[in-house]
């Protein structure tokens, strides 16, 4: 589907007040397609190694945005607290802890060992990185992106969809998304690509499981 149809697609989902790109930075706090890149569609299809990316791909947006398909490392369990090296940041697959985090908001920063299961369960982790007042109009757009998610009739009842959005000061960007297999990385947020790269690849972990996981940390 061209890029340009499936943005307007993605903009009408969230609502005639947020047609277009929404662009919220994070000031301070943030640190034409790559030849040979396959489009991001590519990963359709339920299987998260499918389509994998040549190079890094740069779809149209308000800001720099990079999706990448890191190396594809074993989902194996490994104690809590152990010290782990993922292959991307945000990490996207690989070693995590036997426990998940719920899919839900959470305030403060989650290890990157929960929400790694998440991942592999096929939901899609919503990071961000930032400072004082630009913190709460980046969380809501965040929770808009959500909303455009349409409800995943396989969850638990108390769950509606799989995303999880959590603070990340380990991020080099504003706003990030993991889902298995795959990361985007943004200097904004562009709720258009953000929302078409949750949809893409949401439930295409090798788990599909939408159950109620760990909900205080």
């Amino acid at each position: 589907m061209p890029v340009l149809v499936t943005r307007l697609i993605s903009a009408a989902l969230l609502g005639a007040s947020l047609a277009g790109a929404i662009v919220l930075g994070c000031g301070s706090s943030s640190t034409s397609d790559a030849p040979g890149a396959a489009s991001p569609d590519a990963g359709r299809g339920g299987q998260p190694d499918a389509g994998r990316l040549s190079a890094p791909f740069h779809p149209d947006g308000a800001c720099p945005i990079t999706i990448e398909t890191p190396d594809l490392l074993v989902g194996m369990h490994v104690p809590e607290g152990t010290a782990i090296a993922w292959s991307s940041n945000p990490p996207s697959s690989g070693p995590h802890y036997a426990t998940w985090a719920n899919f839900q908001d959470f305030a403060q920063p989650v290890d990157r060992g929960y929400l790694v299961h998440d991942l592999e369960h096929g939901g899609i982790v919503l990071s961000y990185k930032c400072e004082g007042a630009a913190c709460a109009p980046l969380l809501d757009g965040l929770r808009k992106l959500r909303e455009a998610i349409p409800t995943d009739s396989r969850c638990d009842p108390s769950i509606r969809v799989r995303v999880t959005i959590a603070p990340d000061p380990l991020l080099d960007v504003p706003v990030a998304a993991a889902a298995w297999g795959w990361t985007y990385k943004s200097e904004c947020l562009d709720l258009p690509s953000l929302v078409e790269f949750a949809r893409t690849h949401y439930a295409q972990g090798t788990e599909d499981v939408c159950a109620q996981g760990r909900t205080t940390f």
